[in-house]
Order: structure tokens, then sequence, then C-alpha cells
């Protein structure tokens, strides 16, 4: 059942393509620009970069300073600190790739790495300042209601409350010693140019989610149906972050759109969801799991950012 339907959904896509490829063409134009003008040269770096911090075993220097929140409050290994990091450096899908290699090397436990992806996959810093920031100043008179620290605070303070769930749900505890030893994390050699490879692989994975979910999110904009007026930006937000943010920003005013594109970019979007999919490679850590944070945490940013709104 699940297979027919899924060949009738694509059977569609194919004769939406066929009937007009021009919007294809432009959505697909969309994608590429913005993979290669913001996400290439924003995550590519920091992917390189990270992969050489844990060949150096140098891990300890750069959570050392942060280690009475995330090792005390959020009860998280040196190692377990560093994915954590790397997600909320790097912005999505950098802290659920780093999670799933680090179960699979055996740095962090299986329990471990479940928590680690309810909490680590978020927009990165420079996306927020650079992006969610600039396209809610677009939105008329909203401005002075949304300061950068409430903003901020509403995407990333929902990290501790989740953090709680998740260790109840997955029974998880702090492990006082290492799960391996360095011989097992230093069997293999580091190859500067594999990691290299590896990571434009995976960035190659992206675009090709980012393009093929900005030619959904730019027919979304010329659907013929009649919807609710807050139901086709809210569905743009859904499916791809950047493109449903810029619609929000320009379509919805007042503080329901700063509320949509404060729980837009807490989700992530449908392309972030498949980001995500495509850098999991251990088995224990479910994508459908990952979706329901999502969804929580999009709910607690939109609360808070209410809260702190003063509304």
């Amino acid at each position: 059942m699940k297979k027919s339907i899924l060949g009738y959904l694509s059977v569609l896509c194919l004769l939406m393509l066929l009937f007009n490829p021009g919007l294809a063409l432009e959505g697909a134009r969309q994608g590429i620009l913005l993979w290669g003008n913001v996400v290439l040269p924003t995550l590519l770096p920091f992917m390189i970069c990270s992969g050489v911090i844990v060949a150096l075993d140098a891990i300890h220097i750069l959570t050392g300073p942060f280690k009475p929140i995330l090792s005390y409050v959020l009860q998280l290994s040196d190692q377990g600190s560093f994915c954590l990091m790397s997600g909320l450096l790097c912005g999505y899908p950098m802290g659920a790739k780093t999670t799933s290699e680090f179960m699979d090397s055996g740095r962090i436990s299986d329990k471990e790495g479940q928590y680690l992806l309810a909490i680590s996959n978020h927009p990165s810093p420079m996306f927020v300042l650079g992006y969610v920031m600039a396209q809610i100043r677009v939105i008329p008179g909203i401005a002075a209601s949304c300061p950068l620290w409430a903003v901020a605070a509403a995407l990333y303070l929902p990290i501790l409350p989740i953090s709680i769930l998740a260790r109840k749900c997955y029974h998880y505890k702090k492990r006082p010693q290492p799960v391996t030893d360095n011989t097992t994390l230093t069997e293999y050699p580091f190859s500067f140019d594999g990691h290299m490879m590896g990571c434009f692989e995976t960035m190659i994975k992206i675009g090709g989610y980012i393009m093929l979910f900005s030619i959904l999110a730019l027919y979304l904009t010329v659907f013929p149906f009649a919807m609710p007026s807050l139901l086709r930006p809210a569905l743009l937000g859904a499916v791809e972050i950047t493109t449903g943010i810029q619609t929000i920003a320009h379509s919805v005013p007042g503080m329901s759109g700063a509320m949509l594109i404060i729980g837009s970019a807490a989700f992530g979007g449908l392309s972030g969801i498949f980001q995500t999919k495509s850098v999991l490679k251990n088995a224990g850590l479910s994508i459908r799991h990952y979706m329901l944070w999502k969804l929580i945490h999009s709910a607690l940013s939109i609360i808070l950012f209410l809260v702190l709104g003063g509304v």
C-alpha cells in the first residue's frame, strides 16, 4: 500500500514538472543558488574543521569552557558535548551527522546518541542573525517587539525542557567513563583527503534536497486552490525554511508572521528533515522520533516567543 501511494506521488510529481517546466527550472535555480551562496560556504568549512578536531583528539579543548552547562546541566559526555556544539554552531544537519558518526565509532553510547538527536540539530546562529532577523524586520511594525535576544531565547532555550523529556524517554544516564578506549578510536588512520571527500558527498546530498524542496515550495506559491490566509505561508515554512520564512515575512503581518517564522526556524522544514535522514547512518537513530522532537521544539519556541514578546 505504501509503495503504491509513493508510486502515484512520483508520477504526479513528474506530471507537474512536465506541465510547468519553467516553474521547476526557477525553483531548482533558487535552490542551487541558496545552496551555493549560503549553505555551502557556511557549512562546509565547519564540517571539515570539526573532523580535524575529532582526529586530533582536541574535543576537550573546545568543550572545556562550557562543561558546567554541557556536562552537569545537560548530562553529556565530552564527546556528546561536541555533537551538541557542532549542531549549534554549524546548523542543520551537522548535529545529527556528528551524532551518527560518533555512535558508529563507539565514542558515545546508543542511548546518548538517541538523546542527542532530540537536542542537537538547530539553525545556526549565523542563519538566525543574518537571515531570520532580517526577515522578521521586514514585517511592518514588528521589529521593536522582536529583539535579537528574544528570538535567540525562543529558538535555543527549549533545549533545556526537551533534554529533560528526552533523558526520561530514552532512560539515559551519563556514563562516568568513555564508551571505548583509544585503541578502538585510532584503529583507522585519519586521511584529510578522505575526510574532505566525505564532506563534499554530504554537501551534495544536502544540495539535492534543498533543490527538490525549493521546487516544491515554489509550486505551493502558485497552488490554484483557495486556502486560509495563514495556511499557504505556514506550509511553505514547513517545507523549506529559507523560502518559507521569506514568504511569511512578506505576506503575514504583525505578531502572527513573527510566530510563524520562529516556528519554521525551530522545526527546520521537511527539507531539513530529509537532509537529516540522509546523514543518519546508524540504525539506532529514528527519523520519526526526530520529527516528533522538532514538532515539540517548534511549539515550545512559539510559546516562549509569545511570553517574551509580552503578548
